[in-house]
């Protein structure tokens, strides 16, 4: 690990030029990435996703978790008792720590902003934490998910504030509403994910239902 120092960590991880250097990254964090988020930054966004997603997602659904890194999404959804859940990351390293959460039943290593190796309507639901903020996954990965989510599913992510004004998603959410993609189903008031190490920064998780 080139940098020692959490904080530091994840601003390297922020500032990878590319998807290849971001996975490397990724693979770098995966050992100590669970004990970083929850000892220097208290990261709470995985809770607070899997409550919305879980007032529209039975837990009979198969679930996508796209951007599974280490599984603490899948960890939480298990304690509910989801038990059909696919875990998608674009780190293999990630994807190993995952494994040892014993939640999931197959593993993709997959970048969300590219074409997905998933059939059409393949899952009930997908959610995403933590992935779409700096130098991360594309407004355009939307496009994939909803291909892959059944009509009537639902998919649930969590969102920097920043990233929804600046990064063209609060224009993409909005086309693929008008276009009868997807229909908003809830969208929580803005929340300090990161409250002891950023904790300037705020998520919103959102919730759309597949058209």
């Amino acid at each position: 690990m080139v940098n020692p120092n959490s904080e530091e960590r994840v601003q390297w991880v922020y500032a990878a030029a590319n998807n290849q250097e971001l996975e490397e990254r990724y693979d770098q964090w995966a050992a100590a990435y669970d004990k970083d988020l929850e000892d220097d930054f208290a990261w709470n966004a995985p809770q607070n996703a899997v409550e919305l997603f879980a007032e529209f997602v039975p837990n009979s659904a198969k679930v996508l978790d796209a951007g599974s890194g280490t599984g603490l999404v899948g960890e939480i959804l298990a304690g509910l008792g989801f038990r059909d859940m696919v875990a998608m990351d674009l780190s293999m390293g990630m994807l190993e720590e995952a494994k040892t959460k014993n939640v999931y039943h197959s593993f993709h290593q997959m970048t969300l902003g590219e074409k997905l190796d998933y059939e059409t309507d393949a899952f009930d639901a997908v959610i995403s934490v933590g992935v779409f903020t700096l130098g991360h996954a594309p407004s355009s990965s939307f496009d994939e998910l909803i291909r892959i989510t059944k009509p009537g599913g639902h998919i649930a992510f969590s969102l920097r504030t920043d990233v929804y004004r600046d990064g063209g998603f609060k224009e993409k959410q909005e086309a693929l509403e008008s276009a009868g993609a997807w229909k908003l189903a809830k969208v929580t008031d803005p929340f300090q994910p990161l409250p002891k190490g950023e904790p300037e920064v705020f998520h919103q998780i959102w919730a759309y239902q597949v058209v």
